[in-house]
C-alpha cells in the first residue's frame, strides 16, 4: 500500500512541477507520513502560485500588487485604511468596504457600527459567500482576536475577493464594450432617422412655396400689389432664414454621422434616394430661382402701377389745367356792351360751379399716387395745390369782372359826375371793399367817406348805412355813388373841399400825416389819402393837396 501511496503522491508532485512550480526538501514520503509543516509549505507555495502570483497592479509583486489593489478599492471610507494584511482588516470594515465599492447593494456601509468589529466581520463573511460566491476560509476569530491576523491567511482570503471582482469587472467591461457600441449604433440610427425625417419635410416645404412663388396673380392695384412684396419680405424674413438655418444643420448632421461612423471604422451612411445633399442644395437652387423670378415679377408690377398713376393724374391734371385756362381766357377776353358782357361774366360763374367736382378728382387721384409713393411725374408739372390755387384765382377775378361791370353800368348812368369823380369814387370804394364783396361794411363806409372829406356823427354813419342797406340791399357800389351824388350836388364843392383843406394844414400849401390824424381821421382814410395826394417836390413827409384836389375836379 504504501508504494502505491508513493506512487500517487510522486505523480501529483511531478504535475505541480511540470507547472513551473518549485518544489523544495518535499518528497512523497513527506506527504505519507504527515510531515505538517512541510506539507503547509507546498500548499502555501500552490497558493502563491495559482492564487496569488498572477495578480499585478501596475508592475509590483503579487503581494505588493493585491495591497494597492485593496488601497485603491477602500480609499475614501470612513475609519479604513490599509497597510498591510495583518491589523488593517481585523475591525471587519475593511471587507465591508471592499465589498461595498463593487456591489453597493449588498452593504450599506454607512449604517454599519464601526465599533462592532465581530458584526462587520461576520456580516462580510456571509454576503462575500452568498452572494460573491467566496468560501468563507477564516473564522471571524481569525480576523478580530488573533494579533496580529494570519498575513497568509488573509492574502488568501482577500485574493479571492480580487478574481471574483475581477471578473466581475471583465464581465462589466464587455458589457460596456457591448452596451457602448449599441448606444453608438443606436445615435446613428437616431441621427439617420432624423436626418431622413428632416430632409423629406425641408424638400416638401420647398418644393411647395417654390411652386406658390410660380403663381403671379395680380389684380392690378398698387396695394395689392405692395401687399404682396410685403408678404415676400415677411417670408425671406421669416421661413427663409429658418430654411437657411434648418439647411446648415442638416448638412452638419450629416456630417457628424459619416465622421462618426469613420472614427469607428464603420460602413459610410448612403441616404435613401433623393434624401441625399446634392438633391438638397438642387431643391435650393430651384426655390432660389423662384424668389428671384417673383421679385422681378412683383417689382415690374410696381412700377407699371406706377407708371400708370402717374399718366391718370397727368391726364386728369392737365385736363383740369387746361379747362380752367379756356374759362380764364374768355374772361379776359369779354368784349361789347357792358350788358352781354355781365351776362357772359354769370355765365362762366356758372361754369365754374363744376370745377370744384373735377377738383376733388385731381386730390383723389393725386393721393392715389402718394399711396404708392409716386414724387415725381414728367408727364405734367401741376399738383393738386396749384390747381386749386389757380381755380381760387380764376373765381376771384369773376367776382371782381362781374363787380366791375356793375360798377361801370352804374357809373355810366351817373351822369351829373364828371369822369374824374367816377374814377376817384369808383377807387375809393374799391380801395375800401376789403373782403371783395362789392359792398361796405358801416366800418368801410365810415373811412371811405373820410377819405372824401365827408365826416359825419356815429349816429349820423350808422342812420345812412341802414338806410342804403334797407334801399339797395347792402351797401353797394351803386348805393355808395348814390349817396355820394346826394352829398357832392347838397353840401361838397370842390370850394368848399379847398377851404376844408387849407383848415385842416393852418393855411399851409401842404398837410402832414400828423395834420390828418389831428383831424381825427380814421386811419384807414389817413393811408388813403396819403397814398393819394402826391408828395411835394424834396419832401417825404408833406403832401400836395390842392395839386390832387386840381386833378380830382379837373
Amino acid at each position: 500500500m504504501r508504494v502505491q501511496k508513493a506512487e500517487n503522491v510522486n505523480k501529483a508532485l511531478e504535475f505541480i512541477t511540470s507547472r513551473g512550480v518549485k518544489l523544495t526538501n518535499i518528497g512523497p514520503e513527506d506527504i505519507i507520513d504527515g510531515n505538517v509543516k512541510l506539507i503547509l509549505g507546498m500548499i502555501w507555495t500552490l497558493i502563491l502560485r495559482f492564487t496569488i502570483a498572477d495578480i499585478s497592479e501596475e508592475g509590483l509583486s503579487a503581494k505588493e500588487g493585491l495591497l494597492l489593489w485593496c488601497q485603491r478599492k477602500t480609499a475614501g471610507y470612513q475609519e479604513v485604511d490599509v497597510q498591510d494584511f495583518g491589523y488593517s482588516w481585523s475591525d471587519g470594515l475593511a471587507l465591508c468596504a471592499l465589498i461595498h465599492h463593487h456591489r453597493p447593494d449588498l452593504i450599506d456601509y454607512a449604517s454599519l457600527d464601526k465599533t462592532d468589529k465581530y458584526t462587520n466581520t461576520k456580516l462580510a463573511f456571509d454576503v462575500a459567500e452568498k452572494h460573491l460566491g467566496i468560501p468563507q476560509l477564516l473564522d471571524v476569530e481569525d480576523l478580530c482576536d488573533a494579533t496580529p491576523p494570519d498575513e497568509r491567511s488573509v492574502m488568501t482570503y482577500i485574493a479571492s475577493f480580487f478574481h471574483a471582482f475581477s471578473s466581475m469587472d471583465q464581465q462589466e467591461t464587455v458589457s460596456r464594450r457591448i452596451e457602448k457600441f449599441a448606444d453608438l449604433m443606436y445615435s446613428v440610427w437616431l441621427s439617420r432617422n432624423d436626418y431622413e425625417k428632416r430632409m423629406r419635410a425641408l424638400l416638401a416645404e420647398w418644393s411647395e412655396k417654390t411652386a406658390a412663388l410660380g403663381s403671379n396673380v395680380f389684380d392690378g392695384t398698387y396695394v395689392d400689389a405692395k401687399q404682396q412684396l410685403v408678404e415676400f419680405q415677411a417670408y425671406k424674413n421669416a421661413s427663409k432664414r429658418q430654411w437657411v438655418s434648418e439647411k446648415q444643420d442638416l448638412a452638419m448632421l450629416f456630417t457628424n454621422v459619416q465622421t462618426k461612423l469613420r472614427t469607428y471604422g464603420l460602413r459610410e451612411y448612403i441616404p435613401p434616394e433623393g434624401l441625399e445633399l446634392s438633391d438638397m442644395e438642387e431643391g435650393w437652387s430651384a426655390l432660389l430661382a423662384a424668389e428671384a423670378a417673383r421679385s422681378k415679377s412683383i417689382n415690374a408690377q410696381i412700377r407699371e402701377i406706377k407708371e400708370s398713376l402717374r399718366k391718370k393724374f397727368a391726364n386728369v391734371a392737365n385736363n383740369f389745367e387746361r379747362r380752367l385756362r379756356d374759362l380764364s381766357n374768355e374772361l379776359s377776353n369779354l368784349d361789347g356792351p357792358l350788358e352781354d358782357q355781365l351776362t357772359s361774366a354769370k355765365i362762366i360763374q356758372t361754369r365754374l360751379g363744376p370745377f370744384a367736382e373735377s377738383l376733388k378728382d385731381v386730390a383723389s387721384t393725386e393721393q392715389e399716387c402718394l399711396a404708392a409713393n409716386v414724387e415725381e411725374n414728367d408727364y405734367t408739372i401741376f399738383t393738386h395745390l396749384d390747381l386749386q390755387f389757380e381755380l381760387e384765382l380764376v373765381v376771384q377775378s369773376v367776382v371782381k369782372k362781374i363787380a366791375f361791370i356793375d360798377n361801370q353800368i352804374v357809373a355810366r348812368n351817373m351822369s351829373n359826375l364828371t369822369p374824374a369823380q367816377l374814377e376817384q369814387f369808383e377807387s375809393t370804394f374799391r380801395y375800401f371793399d376789403r373782403n371783395e364783396t362789392n359792398t361796405l361794411e358801416l366800418a368801410e363806409m365810415t373811412a371811405a367817406l373820410a377819405s372824401l372829406g365827408i365826416v359825419y356823427s356815429e349816429g349820423d354813419l350808422i342812420t345812412i348805412h341802414e338806410q342804403l342797406t334797407e334801399d339797395y340791399g347792402a351797401v353797394t357800389f351803386e348805393a355808395f355813388i348814390n349817396l355820394l351824388v346826394d352829398i357832392t350836388e347838397d353840401q361838397t364843392s370842390p370850394a368848399q373841399l379847398r377851404d376844408a383843406f387849407r383848415g385842416l394844414a393852418g393855411d399851409k400849401p401842404f398837410v402832414t400825416e400828423v395834420d390828418l390824424r389831428a383831424a381825427l381821421l380814421p386811419p384807414t382814410a389817413v393811408e388813403y389819402l396819403q397814398q393819394a395826394m402826391p408828395r411835394r417836390s424834396g419832401s417825404e413827409t408833406e403832401f400836395d393837396y390842392e395839386a390832387w384836389l386840381d386833378d380830382v375836379f379837373a
